[in-house]
């Protein structure tokens, strides 16, 4: 008798309680990794406990033509909506998605297309609803984007309303080097705390890669990785500037982790770091006793910002 297609499937792969068992014996050996495609509507992490004061959070994530957030345009925009208990940190549930298109009105650049997949044809005519993306800024008491220096300066270009909400970067406000994780690509880190993929560099499926990786816990520690982004995202950061600084100094200023500023997208020119504002007073002393010359550091330049400021191009 002739067997059809079905017949040659493993019955592992029909039956997901079977499947389980063959990732948890795959596992076993020590032999397998096994990645799992990320599904947010099936994922058992969240925790659906109903919290009185739950607040909403944005994760959100662009395609753009290029780099240059006052040349280039979004093309795509992806955006997940969570609730989240601000106590305790736990993630509740998903209560909205948002993934829409927009004609930037010029070609696609090539490079564009092949790291996207996206192509003029499907972006022509197109447009956002304004109308939905407004009601989830407005719903939201933080927006969370991987990278957020980059998208956070795109979305308010097209959308000045979102100024008005705290920013978090799961980049750069995780430390991820304490975690033994050398790098910081989305999807690298979804495989190294939870064993998950996305399809990548697709507005939505990287805003919800987002999401997963919030969802998750730190591989050495083993903390929530939510919780340390909350609590980072509310301290208020000294931007320092160590304008004037002598050349020579240069290379003692980069080991201790500044970076150059040459002034073109806001701020002072010269060598600047972060510091937690607490600690903004020891770093002056620093300056004073290994940087500049008699101690002199009046010319240093400080900005202090906060959420609100922070990945923008008002954080200076």
């Amino acid at each position: 008798m002739k067997k059809n297609k079905a017949d040659a499937v493993p019955k592992y792969l029909m039956n997901p309680l079977d499947a389980e068992i063959a990732v948890t014996a795959l596992h076993a050996t020590g032999d397998y990794t096994v990645l799992r495609r990320l599904n947010l509507d099936r994922d058992t992490r969240f925790t659906r406990r109903e919290v009185p004061g739950s607040l909403i959070g944005l994760c959100l994530d662009t395609e753009t033509t290029g780099l240059n957030h006052a040349e280039d345009r979004i093309i795509e925009l992806g955006i997940v909506a969570f609730e989240y208990d601000p106590v305790t940190a736990e993630i509740l549930r998903i209560v909205d998605r948002y993934n829409g298109f927009e004609d930037p009105g010029c070609p696609l650049p090539e490079i564009i297309r092949e790291i996207t997949g996206i192509t003029d044809e499907m972006v022509a005519g197109q447009a956002f609803d304004d109308e939905r993306v407004r009601s989830l800024a407005d719903s939201a008491t933080l927006v969370i984007a991987h990278n957020a220096a980059f998208d956070r300066k795109f979305v308010e270009a097209r959308y000045p309303f979102f100024t008005k909400v705290p920013w978090a970067c799961t980049v750069s406000q995780i430390d991820w080097g304490k975690e033994r994780i050398s790098t910081r690509i989305l999807e690298y880190l979804l495989f190294k705390c939870g064993g998950y993929c996305i399809k990548a560099h697709r507005a939505l499926d990287d805003a919800e890669g987002v999401l997963g990786l919030l969802l998750g816990d730190f591989p050495v520690s083993g903390t929530p990785i939510f919780k340390q982004l909350l609590e980072r995202s509310e301290e208020v950061t000294s931007k320092i500037y160590a304008v004037g600084a002598p050349f020579a100094k240069k290379d003692i200023l980069k080991q201790r982790g500044y970076r150059w500023n040459d002034g073109a997208d806001n701020g002072s020119k010269g060598w600047w770091t972060d510091v937690p504002q607490h600690q903004e007073q020891d770093e002056m002393l620093y300056l004073a006793r290994e940087i500049y010359p008699g101690g002199n550091t009046k010319s240093v330049d400080i900005t202090r910002v906060d959420a609100y400021a922070r990945f923008s191009v008002r954080e200076g």
